[in-house]
């Protein structure tokens, strides 16, 4: 049987002018020795306003630039972001710095990055989560989600006891609606294959509508509609949006009900420890191996503008274990999961959402 997701318009970014109450001047860019730098190569990147503190996203990306540069034995350069305001000059301070490799984290650095790689054509980047950019000296760090959010979806299907999971994004973009699609996709799945009717809140896939804090800041707004979600008696939750997962946790511990959580683009349990006792499984992006293995290459002089595209088949997305809800999953849960990601692989199973990374 094969689902797909409803083609309906995404929101554009036109009007998301969010996390700009501060219009905080750009922070100047950190040095950091890995050793004896073994070539004149310097790979730089450039935060969004999450921070490379997430636990998540922007510090998958670092974690593969700094591991790329330890055994390179050269210098790396960063520069976070604290709003939309810092990309421009974050982003030209590393064309100042001579970098050589500059990775931009996230789709919302997009319009910044189109227009430093073309006012700097001799100078390549890297951007995490984005497609639009055509240029020679652009390379795309993309991921097609939708597939282990589907399996992530399908396993809180399998493992709700009240019949409603939620989820919730931080703004309405591509790269946060690609986890929601996969996810309301398989638990559609499940209720297709066992006959259920688990409702999904949060997100109306064929609408393409649903709930978002505006922003990737764990704060009130994200407690708050993590626990509108609650209200709605899901009893699992999987918000999507970098830090707001820890708001959701907080809202969950507050309620005091038995509600499990679904981490994103980390394995949440391992990251955030803080967090694992509510942590059913979470949907891995591999940001960390991508790019190490982009900013090697360049350094190689090996650097392409093909995009990098993760996928289930090329491991570069999956979804984390069970850990400790390992003994509360049905015990054929993860059999049926890998029965269903060999499908994806094959093309049996069609996943497929108006975000998908075109190939």
């Amino acid at each position: 049987m094969t689902i797909t997701a409803r083609k309906a318009g995404l929101v554009g970014l036109a009007a998301t002018g969010v996390i700009a109450l501060l219009a905080a001047c750009s922070a100047a860019p950190s040095d950091n020795s890995t050793g004896a730098a073994k070539s004149d190569f310097l790979p730089c990147m450039v935060s969004d306003s999450g921070g490379f503190d997430d636990h998540s996203f922007n510090q998958l990306g670092y974690e593969g630039m700094v591991q790329a540069a330890g055994k390179l034995g050269v210098e790396y350069k960063k520069a976070e972001s604290k709003s939309e305001n810092d990309f421009d000059p974050n982003i030209q301070s590393m064309v100042d710095a001579n970098c050589n490799l500059i990775t931009t984290v996230g789709f919302l650095l997009a319009d910044a990055t189109k227009k430093a790689a073309t006012a700097n054509p001799d100078v390549n980047f890297a951007i995490i989560d984005d497609n639009s950019i055509k240029a020679d000296n652009v390379k795309p760090i993309i991921f097609d989600t939708a597939q282990a959010a589907f399996l992530a979806g399908y396993a809180a299907a399998s493992y709700s006891k009240t019949g409603i999971v939620g989820t919730f994004g931080g703004m309405q973009i591509p790269t946060v609606t690609i986890f929601m699609d996969g996810y309301a996709d398989g638990v559609k799945y499940f209720n297709e294959q066992k006959g259920k009717s688990v409702k999904v809140v949060g997100w109306d896939v064929d609408a393409q509508n649903g709930s978002f804090t505006g922003g990737f800041d764990a704060n009130e707004t994200a407690k708050n509609t993590a626990q509108g979600i609650i209200d709605q008696n899901a009893d699992v939750i999987m918000p999507v949006g970098g830090p707001i997962y820890q708001s959701a946790a907080q809202a969950i511990k507050d309620s005091g009900k038995q509600i499990a959580m679904i981490g994103v683009d980390a394995d949440v349990f391992e990251s955030d420890p803080a967090v694992k006792d509510l942590l059913l499984t979470s949907v891995m992006k591999g940001m960390k191996p991508a790019v190490n293995d982009v900013v090697t290459q360049a350094a190689d002089g090996k650097f392409s503008s093909e995009p990098y595209v993760g996928t289930l088949k090329n491991d570069g997305v999956g979804i984390a274990p069970f850990h400790d809800f390992e003994s509360k999953v049905d015990p054929g849960l993860q059999g049926e999961l890998d029965k269903i990601k060999a499908g994806i692989i094959d093309g049996s199973i069609k996943v497929t959402s108006p975000a998908s990374p075109k190939q």
